[in-house]
């Protein structure tokens, strides 16, 4: 992600084709690590392609995606009513506890 965003800012910035120096330095002034063949890799990949073209064929492929948002909130709803249910047997446990009346435990013989 950092040399992604190293891109993106050094052709923000006005450079088209931003080279791994750009890229080192960029990263390298906000004091994170840099790494010379991942930039070598990424720039290989890019070469000669604008950032729409980047963004316009990642939309493509995220689309082709299956969406986990469904699953996911029937996880949550499950996990939400699991809980409920042992909050509830939890109330009853807890009122299972006192099968003698409190006064009958301070009545007058003891």
């Amino acid at each position: 992600m950092k040399v992604i965003a190293a891109y993106m800012l050094a052709q923000l910035g006005g450079k088209a084709n931003p080279s791994a120096d750009d890229l080192k330095r960029i990263i390298g002034s906000v004091g994170a690590e840099v790494d010379g063949d991942r930039i070598e890799l990424f720039l290989s990949r890019v070469s000669g392609k604008s950032i729409a073209e980047l963004v316009a064929s990642g939309r493509q492929k995220m689309a082709s995606v299956p969406s986990s948002g469904d699953a996911s909130a029937a996880a949550l709803t499950s996990v939400a009513e699991e809980t409920k249910e042992e909050k509830a047997e939890e109330e009853e446990e807890e009122d299972d506890d006192f099968d003698e009346p409190l006064l009958d435990l301070f009545g007058p013989d003891n």
